[in-house]
């Protein structure tokens, strides 16, 4: 199997976010704005990735590439967008992220266009079983159960990693660890709630 670089497999992941987006492939130009590296560069990229075969392209044509490496296939139902790091400790905001993580079939959640990951930054949840540098997939809502884990938006607006529970007049952000204190808010808005865990084995 022919292996890519990390830089190389960026822009396979940036490609096949256009052509999933889009419906069809970037210009050079597009790509290379996309990337944020000048147009000769992207041009070697996309040589070097057609020899080793991962894509394919036509000739004096502006939109032909084609992606042949079925693990950056557009639409891959085992992949979801990895949007950054979220506070599983104090908050912090997540940070977009032109990335994508395999969940497979092994978290019991169906990958798709209202799923996401985050990457967890903290260890608030560790007796959720949610550890510092875990991954939790989300699945996109606005609204939660009471005792549900959740990614809030504070009335500042940055995000956490917490337990949702409503109390009178004030919601609460339970974290699972008894050292830490709950964070309390008038209101907060929900992001999503978490459906899933990922640990990557070093």
């Amino acid at each position: 199997m022919t292996t890519l670089t990390p830089k190389q497999r960026r822009i396979m992941r940036l490609l096949a976010e256009y052509i999933g987006e889009r419906g069809y492939s970037p210009t050079m130009e597009e790509l290379a704005d996309r990337a944020g590296v000048a147009k000769p560069t992207i041009q070697q990229y996309l040589h070097t990735l057609e020899e080793k075969g991962k894509i394919s392209r036509t000739r004096y044509s502006h939109r032909s590439i084609e992606i042949e490496d079925p693990e950056f296939a557009p639409g891959n139902p085992d992949e979801v967008p990895l949007r950054g790091r979220i506070a599983a400790g104090s908050p912090i905001e997540p940070v977009e992220s032109p990335e994508t993580i395999s969940v497979g079939e092994k978290l019991g959640v169906d990958a798709g266009g209202d799923m996401y990951a985050l990457e967890v930054d903290g260890n608030s949840m560790i007796e959720e079983g949610i550890h510092d540098g875990d991954y939790v997939i989300v699945e996109k809502a606005d609204t939660a159960r009471d005792g549900q884990t959740v990614v809030a938006i504070l009335p500042d607006g940055e995000a956490t990693l917490k337990k949702l529970y409503r109390e009178k007049g004030r919601i609460r952000l339970q974290p699972a660890n008894s050292d830490l204190d709950p964070i309390y808010a008038d209101a907060v808005t929900i992001q999503g709630v978490v459906r899933g865990v990922l640990r990557l084995m070093e």
